[in-house]
């Protein structure tokens, strides 16, 4: 089945629970490219405009031609509007929807990705297996759970964001989804971290968290 009531979309989509009765089916993770354009972004009325984009190579998903309405964007995934030159990245809001932010044009070819695996190849080659499916081969010094910053034409890792005390940090699933803040511990034995935000503390899991660029005032 590849559609699903629209009251039973995932809680992290930004849309009305009433409209069209049926929208494409996806995981909790992730948001179909119809589901943005159309509802979220509110940038096309209908399927059919949506697919009209992508058959003229309108639409853009990390610098790539969309290939259909069905293709998937995941945190952090660029999403480019051609006839407008605009540019967007798709967050999370601080009551954990997903959100897009327009970025500029030099950010497109940019995406930050967290470390989940990491192997060593033949060749001491080592290959970093990320959050959103990508694996890509590198050198830097890194360690599961660090973020790295990539620069998807080139296939590179342009800085490694390592999860450490005083690292900034978001919170991508479980009760705080949606909020950021400053690491005050890392509790390795437990696999939880300490944040903190404008004097609020809280625990997090490890796994739950995503370290990002970006200053906490």
């Amino acid at each position: 089945m590849t559609h699903l009531k629209r009251n039973s979309a995932p809680v992290r989509w930004p849309i009305p629970r009433k409209g069209s009765a049926f929208v494409i089916k996806s995981g909790e993770k992730e948001i179909p490219l119809l589901v943005a354009l159309r509802d979220v972004l509110k940038v096309a009325r209908t399927r059919k405009e949506v697919k009209a984009a992508i058959h003229q190579k309108n639409i853009l998903i990390c610098g790539k031609p969309a290939k259909d309405e069905k293709q998937k964007l995941m945190l952090f995934d660029n999403l480019t509007l051609v006839p407008v030159k605009k540019s967007y990245s798709l967050g999370l809001s601080e009551k954990g929807k997903f959100v897009f932010s327009e970025i500029s044009e030099k950010d497109i070819s940019k995406k930050t990705s967290k470390i989940v695996d990491k192997k060593i190849l033949k060749g001491k080659k080592i290959q970093l297996n990320l959050n959103d499916g990508r694996n890509i081969l590198a050198d830097c010094k890194c360690k599961v759970n660090d973020s790295v910053i990539l620069d998807l034409e080139k296939k590179k890792v342009l800085k490694v964001l390592e999860l450490k005390d005083g690292a900034n940090a978001l919170v991508m699933e479980g009760k705080h989804i949606g909020e950021k803040g400053k690491i005050n511990k890392i509790q390795s034995e437990m696999k939880m971290a300490e944040l903190e935000i404008e004097g609020k503390k809280f625990n997090a899991l490890i796994k739950q968290l995503m370290v990002l660029e970006w200053k906490i005032m």
